[in-house]
């Protein structure tokens, strides 16, 4: 085993993070060969590592591996742009207004119809689970802690998709999840949490627990034109009018 093994977990996920980054941004052109040893010296890790980390960016199509050739950059449309690693790096990168853009329209299409569904296939502790983030959301957001504001917005929308009983719909949590966390880490959000955002959050809430399959689509439309008018003010924008 190579020395650098030892911290092999953290070593490969640093090697990852960045060199996914790195062609997720567009730092590295589609068709760019990647050789291992450039690798290991760029990285400063053993051949072991740059292998699990390109194994692993392969399995998200960002890499193709072809014969007589090697390890290449693939095109973006190979790309698997559901997963929640590949939609952090391309956050972080270049192209993050148009990344925002396709995650906020995907968002339109899949929540307000998980709220439709979750009026009806709901289960109590879901209901139960909706109205305990909604609470949760308006005491951190008055506190002013934002990560556990984070963590109960997160917790919402997770339980929206799987309340919905469609588990492709549930299958995109991570997707949404990344949307939020991305948002604040951008600091695309304004300072303090809106009231009428988690005011609306509880009207999804109330809706899904009373049934109200029109009502609980209403609010969350409202809660996605909410957030996409939000961002738009801190980035000096004008907000898609299609929301």
């Amino acid at each position: 085993m190579d020395a650098a093994d030892g911290g092999g977990t953290g070593l490969h996920a640093g090697v990852l993070d960045r060199l996914g980054a790195l062609v997720a941004g567009g730092g590295l052109a589609p068709g760019t060969v990647l050789r291992a040893d450039e690798l290991v010296e760029r990285y400063g890790v053993s051949r072991t590592v740059v292998r699990e980390a390109v194994r692993v960016l392969e399995s998200m199509g960002l890499v193709q591996s072809r014969r007589r050739v090697g390890t290449t950059v693939a095109p973006r449309e190979r790309w698997n742009v559901h997963d929640p690693r590949v939609i952090r790096w391309r956050l972080d990168g270049p192209d993050r207004d148009d990344q925002l853009r396709s995650l906020s329209e995907l968002r339109r299409g899949v929540e307000p119809v998980a709220a439709v569904l979750a009026a009806s296939r709901a289960t109590p502790e879901q209901c139960g689970e909706l109205v305990g983030a909604v609470m949760d959301m308006a005491v951190h957001g008055r506190s002013g802690d934002f990560e556990a504001y984070l963590e109960a917005d997160v917790r919402f929308h997770r339980t929206l998709l799987a309340a919905s009983g469609n588990e492709m719909l549930a299958a995109l949590d991570g997707v949404v999840a990344e949307v939020l966390a991305g948002r604040t880490r951008h600091h695309l959000m304004p300072a303090r949490p809106e009231p009428a955002a988690i005011r609306l959050h509880g009207d999804v809430a109330d809706a899904v627990r009373s049934g109200d399959a029109g009502a609980a689509e209403a609010a969350m439309r409202a809660i996605l034109a909410e957030a996409t008018a939000a961002m738009a003010d801190v980035v000096g924008a004008d907000p898609d009018p299609r929301t």
